[in-house]
């Protein structure tokens, strides 16, 4: 297991006399081409001078990159330091972040930190592992904003990014404790959609055009298919109110959809309405003059939806590099700063019209990218640059080293301290590539695809069509080609699937290890949503997790259960047909939040053998990360995990040697103390190893007898455990 070395070793220069506080800054959406720092094509146009200190100040990352593209899961990645399929927070259209599961700021409290998060959260649940919590309900709003704690929901007058920054700073000075280090986490809703600014911003760029990107008309030729089909166009996609800041009925539905209005608008009072109607509807009116009139047309009319979407975008990131310069402004005037380290990030980049767009999602840079800068006085040389290959899951085990905390085995990311402590430089032994998945939310219509990418290539796959594209990043930087069928491109193609495989099974990605319900299955929900209902009612000993096999405790077992287990306060989460990944789903969705027994007992993988008939690595990996789960979320309580019951009719058929497979890895998972194996396939069994009849008529699912032999079997083990 990695542990973090004991803060007696550290040296004088990394720690001084006590553990830094970290202020973890953090914005949504903010596009590395849109801080100057980067320096990107609107540098000149829209300067950033207070990120820009950050970097100037100590070290700007390079290649810093997201795991998954959309915010909830970029959130819960750094929480957790595992990607999105492990965490189980795939995307923002049907998951829910399980926070008990283990997250750098509850391992932090354990070794004496404060800790405070204020600002947009974003992922449905409440914050665990927070002394101190104020945050915006899901997106939030820019106007007159409501914020909520445990105590109950304050609506407060002003902009939204100003009233965050004011309740950090009120945190620091009147409710932390003093006498302990800190981690806070203030965290802006800008520049998300709908890139409302602040008053004082509403005119700002109105006297200049701001550079089109190249690719502004960009037609998706020589690239996957699915690009075409996204429904995030500036062109297409923009609506009439929301987005473009237009009032009334959509006049012209040719040119803007009419989803959404400007809920920002009828948030303001009436003092911050006529500013915004002086700064907008002389522009708008002219705009639909010169429309009715014929003088904007075809393109121009993107080129000035793109105008008012950037400049509006470039409005907010104002507020937001405004807030950090009052945040690092009172750190130094507070005397907090020579022992604070400062970092400004975002969920993941932006599209600034690059391929004709806005939004995120996609494998490109432009919102693969995050913006990194950070600061350490005396650890990190000011103006330090890095082109290491860092990942938002390398923030949880950094914070976790930095504050002396133990790195879980469980962690995927890697603490980027030694680069920091070599004021950027990349260590020998560091990353050669990162991996990426995007789930294929309904939003905007974006292919699901994962991919990789290296110093110089990224290769993206595409599921639904199990198509590939390659980019060279240094003949091609705006990736408007693949090479994924250039017989030149051969090797590096090679090269670059070896990787992919290399990653995937890294990070444990695969069909068994990603988290997916079947809610297309009216009965499956319907059990799910009665199950959930089911194990709130808490007060549970003994929880039985599984597949169709588990199910049929209510069937052909229902007699068995009740002799055995009637008086036993249990529960029945097994599922007809699941297979790993949806067990792994149903967790995470919350079957087990609520139920804290002694003894969960775990048997799932048969499905994956008869279904797809998975190689035996792959489905123990999914047991091995629903057996994580268990020990995780609930550390006081047992887990004993069955050997998956024996397939076919003979010991030599196809589907019984799978589950052996299975079953020789998925035994290593047991410890002796909280996870439990025990194998009892031989009781079903003749002596010549023969599965009868009359114990599993379709040589899967047993009879009455079946569990009657299944519940002796593991009476013994079932007592030991449960303490009787």
């Amino acid at each position: 297991m990695r542990k973090t070395l004991l803060l007696s070793l550290f040296v004088p220069a990394v720690f001084a006399a006590e553990r830094p506080n970290i202020v973890f800054i953090f914005s949504d959406d903010h596009a590395q081409n849109a801080i100057s720092a980067y320096g990107g094509p609107l540098k000149e146009a829209a300067p950033t001078p207070n990120l820009d200190r950050i970097a100037d100040e100590g070290a700007i990352f390079t290649r810093s990159f997201c795991c998954n593209s959309i915010c909830g899961p970029s959130r819960a990645a750094i929480l957790t330091g595992k990607h999105s399929h492990i965490n189980g927070y795939l995307d923002n259209n049907n998951s829910k972040f399980d926070g008990n599961q283990t997250t750098f700021p509850k391992l932090l409290q354990k070794v004496g930190y404060q800790t405070a998060m204020v600002g947009k959260w974003h992922l449905v649940s409440d914050p665990q592992g927070f002394d101190y919590w104020e945050i915006l309900p899901g997106q939030g709003s820019y106007y007159n904003p409501d914020f909520y704690t445990a105590a109950g929901k304050t609506k407060y007058s002003g902009y939204c990014t100003d009233i965050i920054t004011d309740r950090a700073i009120k945190w620091l000075d009147e409710d932390r404790a003093k006498d302990k280090p800190f981690v806070l986490m203030c965290q802006h809703k800008a520049p998300h959609r709908n890139w409302a600014p602040a008053p004082r911003h509403l005119t700002l760029f109105d006297d200049m055009e701001m550079p089109e990107p190249d690719t502004l008309f960009d037609d998706y030729a020589n690239r996957d298919e699915s690009l075409k089909k996204q429904a995030m166009s500036i062109e297409k996609d923009f609506s009439w109110g929301h987005d473009m800041k237009l009032k009334g009925e959509n006049q012209f539905p040719d040119h803007f959809t009419s989803q959404m209005k400007n809920g920002e608008y009828f948030r303001m009072n009436d003092e911050q309405k006529a500013k915004w109607d002086a700064a907008y509807e002389p522009k708008n009116q002219q705009m639909l003059a010169d429309l009715k009139s014929g003088k904007l047309k075809g393109k121009d009319i993107t080129r000035w939806k793109y105008q008012r979407y950037i400049k509006d975008y470039l409005r907010c990131i104002r507020a937001v590099d405004e807030n950090v310069g009052r945040l690092l402004d009172h750190l130094d005037k507070t005397g907090l700063s020579k022992n604070t380290i400062v970092i400004y990030s975002s969920d993941q980049g932006f599209y600034l019209g690059e391929h004709g767009w806005y939004d995120k999602r996609w494998m490109f840079e432009e919102s693969l990218e995050m913006p990194f800068l950070i600061r350490w006085p005396g650890v990190i040389k000011p103006g330090s640059k890095s082109d290491a290959l860092i990942q938002n899951i390398d923030y949880a085990p950094t914070f976790l080293e930095i504050g002396g905390a133990e790195i879980p085995e469980t962690v995927q990311g890697r603490s980027m301290l030694p680069i920091l402590k070599a004021s950027g430089e990349t260590p020998e032994d560091w990353r050669e590539g990162i991996y990426y998945f995007y789930s294929g939310e309904r939003t905007h219509a974006v292919a699901a695809h994962d991919g990789v990418r290296n110093g110089r290539y990224k290769l993206m796959h595409f599921p639904a069509t199990d198509s590939w594209n390659l980019f060279d990043l240094e003949k091609d930087p705006k990736e408007m080609k693949s090479f994924h069928d250039d017989p030149e491109y051969a090797a590096v193609l090679s090269e670059m699937k070896l990787l992919y495989d290399k990653l995937r099974d890294q990070y444990q990605a695969s069909d068994a290890t990603l988290p997916g319900n079947r809610f297309g299955e009216k009965w499956w929900k319907d059990r799910h949503q009665a199950k959930m209902k089911e194990s709130r009612k808490g007060d549970y000993d003994l929880v039985f997790v599984g597949d169709s096999i588990t199910q049929g405790w209510e069937g052909a077992g229902k007699e068995v259960w009740e002799e055995f287990y009637g008086d036993r306060k249990a529960l029945n989460l097994g599922f007809s047909g699941d297979r790993t990944e949806h067990v792994m789903w149903r967790l995470l969705a919350g079957e087990i939040d609520k139920v804290d027994p002694k003894v969960y007992v775990l048997m799932i993988g048969t499905n994956n053998t008869g279904h797809r008939q998975d190689d035996p690595d792959k489905t123990a990996a999914g047991v091995e990360l629903i057996v994580e789960m268990l020990r995780d979320r609930d550390p006081d309580a047992k887990v004993l995990l069955l050997a998956v019951f024996p397939r076919d009719e003979k010991p030599d058929g196809k589907l019984r040697k799978i589950n052996d497979g299975v079953n020789s890895r998925i035994k290593e998972l047991a410890d002796g103390k909280q996870v439990h194996w025990l194998d009892i396939s031989d009781k079903f069994l003749t002596e010549e190893g023969v599965l009868t009849k009359e114990v599993m008529p379709d040589f899967l699912h047993p009879k009455g007898p079946g569990y009657r032999i299944w519940a002796e079997a593991m009476e013994p083990k079932l007592k030991e455990l449960l303490g009787e």
